[in-house]
Order: C-alpha cells, then structure tokens, then sequence
C-alpha cells in the first residue's frame, strides 16, 4: 500500500492463520532456546495473538503493555511513550508494576518492526522494572526503515523472521 505499508490482515492481523501462528511461535522458541524466559512482553494488539502462541514454547505467561488507560488498572504502572509508524499517532503505553518483576528475563515478540519504536518503549519498560531483556522477536521487520538498526546498535537482540529490503506499489517486496 502506499506510505510503505504493508497489508497483512487477512493472515497476521485482523485474521490470525493460526497454524501459521504455531510455526511463528515455533521458531522463535528455536531462536531464543538457549535463553532463559520468565515472562514474554508486547504491545496491544497485533503482538498479543503472536505473543500468545510463542508463551506456550517457553511456559511463561503473556504481559501487553495497553495503549490506553483502562479504568480498572490502577496507578501503580510502568510507562512508555511510542509512536505507531501505521497508525501516526503517538501513545503512551502502560503496564501494571505487578506484573514485571526485577530480575526476570523478558523477551519481547511483536508482529512489525518499523521505526522501532514499540520496541524501545517495551524495552524500556523492562529496564524500569529491573529485568533483563532476553531480545525481540519480530514476525516482519522492514529493513529499509531505522528501526531494527538502531535497536541493535543498542545491544538489543533482535530475531526477525522476515526482513523486508524494499517495498513499493510498482516493483513490490524484496525479502532478505
């Protein structure tokens, strides 16, 4: 789509190909077999069916940081500011103190990594909350964007299963 979007909604999204899914999750548990997994962090709501799935690999549960305030959670959160590259709109996301804890190995799983910037807030969050960041896993990562660079500059493991080089309406994607 225009604006280096790309549309995967009826099998990643919107619609989950859980099979797919499973594979998904599969393959990030073979990726990350060697680390130590407490607790698998993402971010409302493409990452949380992902995440999901992947959990059951390592038997650890699923945290999401929400992108908005709901009114059942406390105050006592850990906080985040990112910008969604899909959506341009900037969000503060949030997770309940409680549900992090120092000293726990967390690995991230997110569906897209774009500019980066989901990622940075989750793994910011996990350095307030005192815990050890295990790495990301990123179903597709567009690798013409800054993201996934910066992120690795900054010593932030990244196992992205599909990086894209280019991406345009008239010429289409090329894989790495």
């Amino acid at each position: 789509m225009p604006g280096s979007i790309l549309n995967v909604g009826s099998f990643l999204n919107q619609q989950a190909d859980i099979t797919l899914y499973n594979e998904i999750g599969k393959e990030f548990a073979r990726r990350f077999s060697g680390a130590k997994v407490d607790r698998i962090l993402t971010i409302e709501a493409s990452g949380i069916g992902i995440a999901c799935i992947t959990a059951q690999y390592f038997k650890a549960p699923v945290v999401f940081g929400r992108k908005f305030r709901a009114k059942n959670i406390g105050d006592d959160l850990y906080s985040a500011k990112v910008t969604s590259y899909t959506h341009g709109v900037d969000y503060t996301i949030t997770v309940p103190r409680s549900y992090l804890h120092a000293g726990e190995s967390i690995l991230l799983i997110d569906d897209f990594l774009a500019n980066g910037c989901a990622l940075e807030g989750l793994a910011a969050i996990t350095e307030t909350a005192g815990a050890v960041l295990v790495g990301a896993g990123v179903v597709v990562e567009k690798g013409f964007q800054n993201g996934g660079k910066r992120l690795r500059e900054n010593n932030i493991r990244i196992e992205s299963l599909a990086i894209i080089d280019k991406m345009s309406v008239e010429e289409g994607i090329t894989f790495r």
